[in-house]
């Protein structure tokens, strides 16, 4: 049962690194630091204060970007492999008592999976607020990121069954939308 609420958890973190990338690991280092969640053997710095800083640092200034026009477009480039990355690194760090090669597998394909999913709609998202507000819309688009990947991160944590239930709704609505706004309505 561990096993399946790591993964569930791992699962839930990753897809809150498709919003954005930093938060989710600050979230899942002061849980780690509180003793709220156990971490794999391997992973354990990421409860330790230099982790907890540097990646409050980093989450501030990920966030900060995304409002300045231009780089928001410029931070999506770069952060859709560093959010596969994150969410592959956030599952496997949750997921103890595994054999290396099936915790990573489970990593990879769920972790980086659906961090890639939630980043791609997110990509999307921008584009179509970009293309249809001239970008005046995206420090909206912004705000809801920010907002989805601390609701995500904290549910994972909390109710990691929650959260991947969320994200597979999430993920259907932003899908159904997407091939709405790509094929039009289907009678």
């Amino acid at each position: 049962m561990e096993t399946l609420l790591g993964v569930l958890m791992g699962v839930g973190l990753a897809a809150a690194c498709g919003f954005r990338v930093f938060l989710p690991l600050l979230v899942l280092s002061i849980a780690a630091k509180t003793g709220h969640v156990p971490l794999a053997a391997d992973f354990t710095w990421i409860a330790g204060t230099p982790a907890l800083v540097a990646l409050a640092t980093a989450t501030v200034l990920e966030i900060l970007a995304y409002y300045v026009p231009w780089l928001d477009h410029i931070l999506d480039a770069i952060a859709t492999p560093a959010a596969i990355f994150a969410g592959v690194f956030a599952t496997a760090a949750v997921i103890p008592d595994l054999a290396p090669a099936l915790r990573w597998s489970l990593a990879m394909v769920g972790g980086g999976g659906i961090a890639g999913a939630v980043q791609g709609a997110t990509v999307l998202t921008r584009l179509k607020s970009t293309a249809t507000t001239a970008g005046l819309a995206n420090p909206v688009v912004a705000s809801v990121e920010v907002v989805g990947a601390t609701v995500t991160s904290v549910l994972a944590i909390v109710v990691p069954v929650l959260a991947v239930v969320a994200v597979i709704a999430m993920l259907a609505i932003v899908f159904a939308l997407t091939r709405r706004i790509l094929f039009g309505r289907r009678a």
